[in-house]
């Protein structure tokens, strides 16, 4: 009897569990562009164009591989409109009575699995690290789950940068050299660019029919859809921006928007290429001398560090962690989040940038917009809402406790021990954004005072009971208490002034 094998369009491996533990003689692929998945958050058109691009392609090499693939595309009149509906229509068309799937990234999806009334046989996702319960076993009985000590376990068990037992170079993390602000120029002209071919013009031509009103500029698409471009689009960035990636990492520029960074994350997480391939190649350029070892470790520290973390976290916290809301953060998202209308010039940048490139790197989502829509008290649900929609390599498992945990604090400490917040003097250490903002990062206040410098004492004196007793943040306590009684007055009444502003919808 026939088994229904299972391939999601973030799934897209070879090495695929549910494809090993399949018979290609018998069982038969099924893969589905439906409208579900593509809408159940407005995803920026980008990311549906490479979603489905990559899963035709890959569809037909499983074709010349020898599976038999029924693939269903989305304006096919058959569509069923959803994963489990497409796999009840193939089962009544070949008498299939169970299907074999590789565990989702989603709850969402996980849960509507679940609930079809066919035979299902979920394996694990082999194509990370560590495996959930690896990671569960090094959670239990801690009193708190710090990335740092996960990722040398895995840098134990990979061998990745590793000599006699022990870090190569003496450290574990050399993140302090990797903190160095914007430089003069970039010698670096950005991740490789692929012209689309016929199949990816014909998936543009449809997202833009059905996905055309949606946040996000569909053309020019650049990005890789197949493993050779993927591979390629890795050696490319190993051989011409992994040596300074390290460097400049954090910095930001007005008028370049990739500097050092690889931006393939897309492409492991949608299974064209391997995690560990990836660390291994960039390995390779450490020990051929061609880049530095802070860079390398910085890399796969991104890689085997927080990206195995985060995936552990999501799954050992449970569906209800995109609803957390520790510091009770109620504000709706200003409207310049799609807009980028907004006199704050980082913030626009950072809004343009995602709108174009369906892409920011982790500065810009972290201490940007991320930063401003935690001291400003949004929503933390509608926060999450906003990356998992607006940038190319979100899904939920990864962005979730990035954006809820990392980014706003919403998990009450779970991932981090503070929370991440900065005045507009980071930016500006950073950025050459402040140089021609409206706003002055120097003025702490007054009318042209740097939003990013109120909200922070704002956001700082409003959670005092929450975070006074936190030993990472005394200092900056002690800081607000030296200050005149008249200047705390000065800045909390115009902070209150402009969050008025924001809730008001008026351009700030």
């Amino acid at each position: 009897m026939s088994r229904l094998v299972l391939v999601l369009g973030d799934q897209l491996s070879e090495n695929l569990s549910a494809l090993k533990n399949a018979n290609k003689d018998s069982d038969i692929v099924v893969m589905a562009e439906v409208a579900d998945e593509a809408t159940y958050v407005q995803h920026h058109p980008k990311k549906i164009a490479l979603i489905f691009a990559a899963m035709r392609k890959f569809a037909a090499r499983l074709r010349d591989d020898g599976w038999d693939v029924r693939y269903t595309e989305l304006d096919d009149t058959d569509n069923c409109g959803s994963i489990p509906g497409e796999l009840l229509r193939r089962a009544d068309e070949t008498g299939a009575k169970e299907v074999i799937a590789t565990q989702c990234g989603e709850w969402r999806l996980i849960n509507a699995l679940e609930d079809m009334p066919l035979k299902l046989t979920v394996h694990p996702d082999t194509r990370f690290v560590a495996s959930l319960d690896e990671f569960n076993d090094w959670a239990e009985g801690r009193k708190s789950l710090r990335m740092e000590y996960f990722y040398r376990e895995l840098r134990r068990k990979t061998g990745l940068l590793m000599e006699d037992g022990e870090p190569a170079g003496g450290k574990w993390n050399f993140d302090h050299d990797n903190r160095k602000p914007a430089p003069d120029a970039v010698d670096f002209n950005g991740p490789m660019e692929f012209t689309p071919d016929d199949t990816v013009e014909e998936v543009l031509d449809l997202v833009e029919a059905r996905f055309g009103n949606s946040f996000g500029t569909l053309r020019p698409f650049w990005y890789a859809t197949d493993q050779g471009q993927a591979r390629r689009a890795l050696s490319h960035f190993i051989k011409h921006a992994l040596p300074k990636f390290g460097d400049f990492q954090d910095a930001m520029l007005d008028d370049n928007r990739f500097l050092y960074h690889s931006v393939i994350s897309a492409y492991i997480n949608i299974g064209l290429l391997d995690p560990l391939e990836v660390c291994q190649a960039a390995e390779q350029a450490w020990e051929d001398g061609d880049a530095p070892i802070n860079a390398v470790e910085g890399f796969i520290r991104q890689i085997i560090g927080w990206r195995e973390y985060v995936r552990g976290i999501y799954f050992r916290e449970g569906p209800d962690y995109t609803r957390r809301n520790a510091l009770n953060h109620q504000r709706k998202l200003p409207e310049f989040f799609w807009t980028a209308d907004t006199k704050m010039r980082c913030v626009a940048k950072a809004v343009e940038q995602t709108r174009d490139e369906a892409y920011a790197h982790h500065i810009q989502r972290l201490m940007v917009t991320g930063n401003f829509a935690l001291l400003a008290g949004i929503n933390p649900h509608e926060v999450h809402e906003w990356y998992l929609r607006v940038y190319i390599d979100a899904f939920e498992w990864v962005e979730a406790p990035n954006v809820v945990g990392m980014s706003q604090f919403a998990d009450d400490g779970i991932i981090a021990s503070k929370p991440y917040v900065s005045s507009g003097s980071y930016i500006d250490k950073m950025s050459d954004h402040c140089k021609a903002c409206d706003y002055k990062v120097k003025d702490k206040t007054g009318e042209n005072a740097c939003p990013f410098n109120l909200l922070y004492w704002h956001f700082m004196d409003r959670h005092r009971d929450k975070f006074g007793g936190n030993p990472r943040m005394g200092q900056m306590y002690a800081t607000w208490d030296r200050m005149k009684d008249d200047r705390k007055e000065t800045v909390l009444r115009e902070a209150d002034q402009f969050l008025e502003k924001l809730s008001k919808g008026e351009r700030v």
